[in-house]
């Protein structure tokens, strides 16, 4: 019988529950084999210990044994000769060999069963890591040629605009045009959808401080360190930008970050002296204390390194 045929046999929701747990085993099959690989390591610890103590039982076996073929030799037995008792010596540690082989074989398998577990976690990790990075940089490189396009389309002030979503308030203060007619000036004061990479350093985060001032100082010089380091490295991520002001780091901040190329801006930028939004302006005029960063960043670096 084929196996189309057995399949049709059997219940389609149990063949759909067997692929599923199937597919669930596969996606959490590092963690199975990496808690797998050091239970194994533990035993093989374990095995290797319990082996070692048999071994002096062995030994002493093998001792007593070329002690009776020593006393015999000493007898000087005609039917016993030198040749025997070199035979025998040889069968003795061959015999001994071969018993503490057969202690640590158990610890031996196991071990290496361990370090193919481990490797075999390693190893899927670093290609679903491959995978996701290539996918990441995929997607960012698409959308990167996406805002190009709007920007030759629009312009890159519509660009920034569609890009941030600045909320817009008009300004109905009176003022008038040449005309004499009363003129609406549109103020962005702020993007009302920032970037996934945007965090806010406030009170919640190590290094702010009560005096917005200190703030202000204290960003700067970060910016600053961090396009230093930019320029005497040629990159930087965003996890160690993360790092410099006190934010805690995120997933995508470990693949994601600046590079010197002719792609990027080639300066790291925190977003503070945004001049269409008020909230930064407040904060750079001391007004206030907290603000949401937003960084410049160049996208998925590790295919541009």
């Amino acid at each position: 019988m084929q196996i189309a045929q057995l399949t049709q046999m059997v219940p389609k929701g149990l063949t759909v529950k067997a692929a599923r747990t199937l597919l669930q085993a596969q996606k959490h099959s590092p963690s199975l084999l990496f808690a797998g690989g050091v239970a194994g390591v533990v035993v093989t610890t374990v095995a290797a210990s319990v082996a070692t103590l048999k071994v002096d039982s062995v030994l002493q076996q093998a001792k007593e044994d070329r002690a009776k073929v020593d006393a015999v030799v000493q007898m000087q037995r005609e039917d016993y000769t030198e040749e025997d008792a070199k035979r025998d010596v040889v069968v003795i540690y061959a015999r001994t060999t071969i018993d503490i082989v057969k202690l640590y074989t158990p610890a031996f398998l196991l071990g290496a069963a361990s370090i193919a577990m481990l490797t075999k976690s390693h190893s899927i990790l670093m290609s679903r890591n491959a995978g996701l990075t290539a996918a990441y940089a995929l997607l960012d490189q698409t959308f990167s040629e996406y805002r190009r396009r709007v920007a030759k389309e629009f312009g890159d002030d519509q660009e920034h605009k569609l890009r941030h979503d600045y909320e817009v308030e008009h300004n109905l203060t009176g003022v008038r045009d040449a005309d004499g007619k009363s003129k609406i000036i549109p103020i962005r004061v702020g993007p009302k959808s920032p970037s996934g990479y945007a965090r806010f350093f406030d009170q919640l985060c190590n290094n702010w401080n009560k005096i917005p001032e200190y703030n202000l100082v204290f960003l700067k010089c970060q910016q600053n360190y961090a396009n230093d380091r930019l320029q005497s490295r040629g990159h930087i991520f965003l996890n160690e930008v993360y790092d410099m002001i006190g934010i805690e780091r995120s997933r995508a901040g470990a693949v994601v970050g600046w590079v010197i190329g002719k792609d990027g801006d080639n300066y790291v930028d925190f977003g503070i002296f945004d001049s269409n939004n008020e909230r930064a302006r407040d904060f750079v005029n001391g007004r206030e204390g907290a603000i949401l960063l937003d960084f410049n960043v160049d996208g998925v670096i590790y295919d541009k390194i």
